[in-house]
């Protein structure tokens, strides 16, 4: 392999269990392979994340990486891409599978090894399910550092989000299904993330999909909230998917008093939606576990003058070109909720609640601005 990139297979999830699982299936499908594994529990009080690198044989090689600015997952980052180039320039490793620990969350280490375009070659993102694990991991509105998972002192996500980033990220996701998972729990993974290739994780599929290559542009695209490929309506097993489409904004006021029921309406929701008080920012609805997210993304691009268009992605503009509106342009809700027994008519009527009324969308732009504002700490202005 001198001379040629490394091939890179990152495998993530929460289900440590079944992570495991996956990657001895491919140290023993794929000849040639080595896994490596940062461990980044007790880290900070160690001070050191602990590397262990290993093929079916067992362990060939155990390291330590000191923490950087107080933060595992960037020891992680600032050791790993060296070990991976070791590995790349001894000439003899087929496939470095990279497996992450439990929080860790797949995108930032898929960019990190794409960015070494003259060593690695990043061929797969796989995540690891459990099917039984799925919804009590999505409905777990804990914080990580209280379950011992935080990979650094200032990290404030939980395990309900970084779970479904986990889960959403990847295209490939490998079922290990010890026949605990119902009908149930297979509906709602199919719901959640419908493009996903799901593979039995014993399956010779697991190996060919380790290989087949992976588009991080095309990942971001996927999971940014202006173009992201969002599910569909569906109803299988008892869960529901229900998609939510209007092009009138919401009252601030109203949506923000309605914010605890909409987020345990549902097991998972996500999407983009406008706010009349903020009429040309595109805002992004991230939801699991009873938490919202609401973040800014950026203008609309009916905000943008028409010179700025050159600018923007074909994929976002194609994005926008669906929603378009002779009158708002992209400017619109679109949420999407999925869960065991959704009430789709009661989110409906909660929902269409929060809208602008009549009287009030007559009023006009000027008038939606002077609304009194409702989500400045979630924006934190």
């Amino acid at each position: 392999m001198t001379g040629q990139k490394l091939p890179v297979a990152i495998v993530g999830g929460l289900h440590a269990d079944a992570r495991r699982a996956v990657v001895e299936r491919l140290l023993r499908a794929v000849p040639g392979s080595i896994a490596l594994h940062h461990d980044l529990a007790g880290a900070a009080a160690k001070g050191t994340v602990r590397r262990t690198v290993r093929d079916t044989l067992g362990v060939r090689d155990e390291g330590e990486a000191p923490l950087v600015d107080d933060c595992a997952c960037c020891a992680l980052r600032e050791d790993l891409v060296p070990e991976l180039v070791r590995l790349a320039d001894g000439g003899s490793t087929r496939l470095a599978i990279v497996e992450l620990w439990d929080s860790v969350e797949p995108r930032a280490m898929a960019e990190v090894v794409a960015a070494r375009h003259a060593h690695l070659r990043l061929t797969s993102v796989i995540t690891a399910v459990d099917p039984a694990l799925l919804l009590p991991c999505l409905g777990n509105g804990d914080d990580l550092a209280d379950v011992g998972l935080a990979a650094a002192a200032s990290d404030r996500r939980t395990v309900a989000d970084t779970w479904a980033r986990q889960l959403e990220y990847a295209p490939v996701l490998a079922i290990v299904d010890e026949g605990e998972a119902d009908d149930e729990d297979r509906a709602l993974l199919a719901q959640l993330h419908p493009t996903a290739r799901h593979i039995p994780y014993e399956s010779g599929e697991l190996a060919e999909a380790s290989l087949a290559g992976f588009d991080v542009e095309a990942a971001a695209a996927r999971q940014h909230p202006a173009c992201a490929l969002l599910p569909q309506d569906a109803d299988d097993a008892g869960v529901g998917t229900y998609v939510w489409h209007r092009t009138r904004p919401f009252h601030p006021g109203r949506l923000y008093e309605a914010l605890e029921d909409l987020c345990c309406a549902a097991a998972r929701s996500r999407g983009r939606f406008w706010l009349a008080d903020r009429p040309d920012t595109l805002l992004a609805w991230d939801a699991a576990g009873g938490a919202l997210c609401v973040e800014s993304a950026g203008p609309w691009l009916a905000a943008l003058p028409d010179a700025a268009w050159e600018m923007v992605p074909p994929v976002r503009r194609a994005a926008a070109a669906l929603d378009w509106h002779p009158e708002h342009g992209d400017c619109c809700q679109h949420l999407v909720f999925t869960s065991p027994g959704l009430d789709r008519d009661g989110l409906s009527a909660l929902l269409d609640s929060c809208l602008l009324t009549d009287a009030e969308y007559a009023a006009g732009r000027d008038s939606w601005k002077l609304l009194p504002p409702a989500f400045d700490a979630f924006l934190e202005v």
